[in-house]
């Protein structure tokens, strides 16, 4: 089995390429990245040790770039984490977030139509479906809730998820979406929150918190995620749509609080900051339908899933460090320029 992960130096990505490596060695994994400021080489440097592993750079919006490649490894499988996610990066500059996660899609589909792929895999965001009252704790999103998004970013990833389902529908391309509440794990990008705060409360620098610190946010534990994933390319039915949730919900504020606690830093460190614009306040998934049809349910419960996550960063230093000061960008250059 060849299965190409697009995204595969990013965090999600990153960890979902050691997992099959681990879960299935007998399969040959290609990764493609464009390498942009969150993709980090240096993450998959244990998995270019394994000769299973193939490292390509390039766009998946490059379409003799992405042809090229399936001519050559001819993939049974395509699991596409590439995208731009930062939300706040999608309201500065929101034609990348089209380039990357709508045209970017598109082409890697319609490799995929061309080459014959068994399967093309979407991973999405539970921010396609906008969000959920804070007082209304009985709801949560089920694949059937609408789309109704809140950012450019939500927008193109919603904006590719209904291009994947019409590709399936007019072509026939065997599809599955994964539409994912918010990851938190090894080799997350510090500048999202959970590594954030985890980088600033261990320099001593400010915590900025959006608003008041009360937006709930469902975590996963990013290994928990690809396992979820690894079931659906799998097992899962063509031409449908799965929710992984990871039952944890808990408010901004009370994860920095709980960040704190673990460091024994003082909470005299939080500063709250102006709101994002169009900021969601509550997100929450249903994942019955995977447990159901796949018995999937996350194994990682929040309290475990920080702690892992905290005494990572302070065991791995050298690898958020180099990403805050940019030399890790310089990481593909060594590697490659003169070899």
């Amino acid at each position: 089995m060849k299965i190409l992960v697009t995204g595969g130096a990013g965090f999600i990505g990153s960890n979902f390429v050691y997992l099959m490596l681990d879960k299935h060695p007998d399969y040959k994994i290609v990764c493609l990245d464009a390498l942009t400021y969150a993709g980090n080489l240096e993450t998959l440097e244990e998995a270019m040790k394994n000769p299973n592993f193939t490292f390509v750079k390039g766009d998946i919006a490059d379409r003799e770039c992405v042809f090229d490649l399936f001519e050559k490894e001819n993939f049974d499988i395509v699991v596409n984490f590439a995208a731009e996610s930062h939300v706040d990066r999608s309201i500065e500059t929101p034609e990348i977030f089209l380039k990357t996660n709508i045209m970017g899609t598109q082409v890697l589909m319609d490799a995929s139509k061309k080459y014959g792929v068994k399967r093309y895999h979407q991973v999405s965001t539970d921010e396609v479906y906008g969000d959920l009252p804070l007082e209304r704790t009985d709801l949560f999103f089920t694949e059937e809730t609408p789309i109704h998004t809140s950012s450019p970013y939500s927008a193109s990833k919603a904006a590719a998820d209904l291009l994947v389902l019409a590709y399936h529908r007019t072509y026939g391309l065997p599809v599955t979406i994964s539409r994912c509440s918010n990851n938190y794990g090894p080799y997350h990008f510090p500048e999202k929150l959970i590594p954030l705060m985890i980088a600033n409360a261990l320099n001593d620098k400010n915590l900025p918190v959006y608003g008041d610190g009360l937006n709930v946010r469902d975590w996963l534990y990013v290994e928990d995620h690809c396992s979820a994933i690894d079931l659906i390319i799998h097992d899962g039915k063509v031409g449908e749509v799965y929710n992984i949730g990871g039952h944890n919900e808990k408010t901004n504020i009370d994860v920095v609080r709980i960040i704190i606690k673990q460091l024994g830093k003082s909470e005299d460190l939080i500063t709250y900051v102006k709101d994002r614009a169009g900021h969601d306040r509550r997100y929450a998934i249903d994942p019955a339908k995977i447990h159901a049809q796949l018995g999937w349910l996350p194994s990682t419960d929040f309290e475990t899933g920080i702690k892992k996550t905290i005494n990572w960063y302070l065991d791995n230093k050298p690898w958020w460090e180099k990403i805050i000061s940019g030399e890790y960008q310089q990481y593909y250059d060594r590697m490659y320029t003169n070899n």
